[in-house]
């Protein structure tokens, strides 16, 4: 009876440890697809929409335009923080620029955070599935040694079925942290880029405001 409630107790492991990694890799891949429509989406979004802005006549005009534009709302919320009225609290102490700075700076981080979602999953998932992996290898070995144990006989043959059958689990480990890992680095390097493009359209915003307050929306 030993010998098979270990067999039962092993099987459950590597079947929960196979339940997680398979859970992971779903739950990447499916951000994966996802950030990458969306990355690619925001790309074009805020180039058509900056482009728009300094085409139009006003600022009420562009923030019109930029409705049609912008479909993932990351440039128009820096416009409508500027729409803010804060000279009744702590907000509007300071300068004007201090708090278009102020402002445009939580819109910015808002619009951010956005585009940064899931980035903590894959960064998650790239760590960890290795090790869970590994955590199945070696509690298939720790099982097949005990089973053969209890069979007094060792030999390769014995050896080798269960032994690499546990390695599987090192590669699928693998298998699920390196396309996360990968995408981790690539929608970093996207996200960093757009993150310059509205970095740099909240500081020229910033600018028009200042030199020509009677355009404020």
């Amino acid at each position: 009876m030993t010998g098979l409630e270990n067999s039962v107790q092993g099987d459950a492991v590597i079947w929960l440890v196979g339940v997680l990694l398979l859970s992971m890799s779903v739950a990447s891949w499916v951000l994966i697809l996802w950030k990458s429509w969306l990355l690619q989406r925001a790309s074009r979004d805020i180039s058509r929409s900056t482009a728009a802005f300094w085409q139009s006549a006003s600022l009420a005009d562009a923030s019109q335009r930029l409705q049609a534009f912008d479909r993932e709302s990351l440039v128009v919320p820096l416009i409508d923080a500027t729409r803010l009225s804060v000279s009744a609290t702590l907000a509007g102490a300071g300068e004007r620029s201090q708090q278009l700075t102020r402002v445009l700076r939580d819109a910015l981080q808002q619009v951010l955070r956005k585009l940064q979602y899931g980035q903590i999953v894959l960064a998650t998932v790239g760590a960890i599935a290795p090790f869970v992996g590994l955590l199945g290898t070696v509690w298939g070995i720790y099982q097949a040694l005990i089973g053969m144990a209890s069979a007094g006989q060792i030999t390769i043959e014995r050896i080798a079925g269960p032994v690499g059958e546990a390695l599987v689990m090192t590669a699928a480990g693998l298998a699920v942290a390196i396309p996360a890992v990968l995408a981790y680095n690539v929608f970093g390097h996207r996200i960093s880029r757009l993150e310059a493009d509205l970095e740099g359209f909240a500081l020229d915003l910033r600018d028009l405001l200042l030199t020509a307050p009677e355009e404020r929306p």
